[in-house]
């Protein structure tokens, strides 16, 4: 039996709200106000057409347009009012005995930019400033409420891993063997939605590739792109036919409640040939010299360089994240509501490693003419190391 949704405990809203405050008060703001779906859901428990106002000390107000009734129903808050028009934000603070702020906290890392100008001309006068670095700091450190729900999106994702054996038949298109991995997933409660913060990202489900079409890139920020099924999408699974002794790739997201487990997989019907066997087992071997190394204190970026050295130092140089210029300049990268959270496992990247981050650590290599081979698995940040959360079988699985 799936386990039952469930709104997001009080305990939990009231602890959020307390360290995104130390954030407000830690930049010389007087409050925040958010707007955008996963930052509400994240701070109200729900994701309602509404305004969040955080202050830098008391208590939260939701103003919401739509659906009032479902946010008073799905969130603990205890000021959740109607709004009709932003118009009336500042009336509605200040009958709440919130005082107009001087300095405003906003998302402005995703607000577009009419929505910006609309604001600046509502708030006149009023200093609005990009809070988003210090919320995603707050997000980036899951909680045991957060760790439970993402344990159970690596457990579905490892099932629906174990399905794949079953559905894969030679001569079916990249996009075919797709729709029935995905059906399996939605059959599971995967909520069909994976969000993505940075501008003009998107994806659905994830990349499932085979053979040499999976080494295409495409705009997306990942080492895989793939054909995808026109230009509309330039990315994921395309009519390509699956053939014997070539690498099916499984990157595939489960999101589970909001949250999200990262989990790529090969696959391979009637086997590889022993060079992508061999850089098959060295992205594994990579994968454990990251976890060993991947502790509380260490620099994002740290992780990056080691990566990069270890896969030329070993001959993968070459491939390694991607071919020639196509080449991505990060090894992994944070989980947790969205698919691209903190922390950034990338060069340059000077951000410490904290007990309790989720990362998503995907080596892999991109082999021209031949396929993708490699591994990604969804982690917990401890004391020791890199804790796995997706547990399926990791070696290629041949099928026949």
């Amino acid at each position: 039996m799936l386990p039952l949704a469930t709104t997001t405990p009080k305990t939990e809203l009231d602890q959020r709200i307390a360290l995104f405050q130390q954030q407000l008060a830690d930049a010389a703001l007087d409050g925040a106000l958010i707007l955008q779906n996963t930052d509400l859901y994240y701070l109200a428990g729900t994701i309602q057409q509404a305004h969040l106002y955080v202050p830098v000390s008391g208590a939260p107000v939701l103003m919401v347009r739509k659906s009032l009734a479902r946010a008073r129903a799905e969130s603990s808050l205890a000021d959740i009012v109607a709004l009709k028009s932003p118009r009336q934000i500042t009336a509605i603070l200040e009958g709440l005995g919130h005082p107009p702020p001087k300095r405003l906290g906003m998302e402005l890392d995703v607000i577009p930019a009419s929505l910006y100008l609309q604001y600046t001309r509502l708030f006149e006068g009023i200093d609005l400033v990009d809070i988003s670095p210090g919320l995603r700091w707050v997000r980036a450190v899951k909680s045991d409420h957060e760790l439970a729900l993402m344990r159970e999106a690596a457990r579905q994702a490892d099932a629906v891993a174990g399905t794949v054996k079953d559905i894969i038949r030679e001569g079916m298109t990249e996009v075919e063997l797709a729709g029935r991995v995905e059906a399996e997933a939605r059959r599971r409660g995967h909520q069909g939605i994976v969000r993505m913060r940075m501008w003009g990202g998107e994806l659905f489900y994830g990349h499932l590739l085979a053979g040499p079409p999976a080494t295409v890139p495409s705009f997306l920020a990942s080492p895989t792109g793939g054909t995808g099924v026109s230009p509309a999408v330039a990315q994921g699974a395309g009519f390509a036919r699956i053939k014997p002794g070539e690498p099916i790739l499984l990157d595939y997201v489960f999101a589970w409640q909001g949250y999200i487990a990262d989990h790529t997989r090969i696959f391979a019907l009637g086997g590889l040939p022993s060079d992508l066997l061999e850089a098959h087992q060295a992205m594994l071997d990579l994968q454990e010299v990251i976890r060993d190394r991947g502790r509380p204190g260490v620099p994002a970026g740290d992780l990056y360089d080691t990566a990069v050295s270890w896969a030329a130092g070993h001959g993968w140089g070459e491939w390694f994240m991607g071919a020639d210029d196509q080449r991505i300049r990060f090894i992994g990268h944070g989980v947790g509501l969205e698919l691209d959270e903190y922390p950034f496992l990338a060069k340059g990247q000077d951000m410490p490693l904290v007990e309790g981050m989720t990362i998503a650590l995907e080596p892999k290599l991109i082999i021209p003419g031949k396929g993708v081979v490699g591994i990604e698995n969804t982690h917990v940040v401890t004391a020791e190391g890199l804790e796995t959360l997706t547990c399926f079988d990791q070696a290629v699985q041949i099928i026949g």
